[in-house]
């Protein structure tokens, strides 16, 4: 699968937790995190998503929020690790987090939100996903 998102992590779907319209995907990394993805039934079925079977998470960097200290939202994905680098454009940023499973996550920001939350190598931080923009690919 050839696709432009950043970030793409390969694992074994957890759980399907079945709605009427949409279901909770849960699927774990090979470094043993847990992504959550909101997506349609149809998707479900179309996919054949069950436990155990592989798939993979996407998702966009303008997707992926970068927060630092402690964090209360109802966002389902937030994942703890290290910015390992920051690469500075003339309006936004890449900024790259390994996650202590060892997942490299790559979001966009703007500088002014690097500069305003410090975030350069080394610091301590969390990527932030919203459960409805994780793509789930098979």
């Amino acid at each position: 699968m050839n696709i432009s998102a950043r970030n793409q992590f390969k694992g074994k779907v957890e759980s399907v937790q079945e709605g009427a319209v949409n279901a909770v995907v849960t699927l774990k990394t090979a470094g043993g995190e847990i992504i959550t993805s909101t997506i349609s039934m149809e998707a479900v079925k179309e996919l054949d998503l069950a436990p155990g079977k592989e798939a993979t998470a996407i998702i966009k960097a303008t997707e992926v929020m970068i927060g630092v200290g402690e964090i209360k939202l109802s966002a389902r994905n937030q994942l703890a690790g290290e910015i390992v680098k920051v690469e500075e454009g003339a309006v936004n940023a890449l900024v790259t987090l390994k996650t202590i499973g060892g997942n490299t996550f790559t979001s966009t920001i703007s500088i002014a939100a690097v500069k305003e939350l410090g975030l350069a190598s080394g610091v301590k931080a969390k990527a932030v996903i919203k459960a409805t923009s994780v793509m789930i690919a098979v």
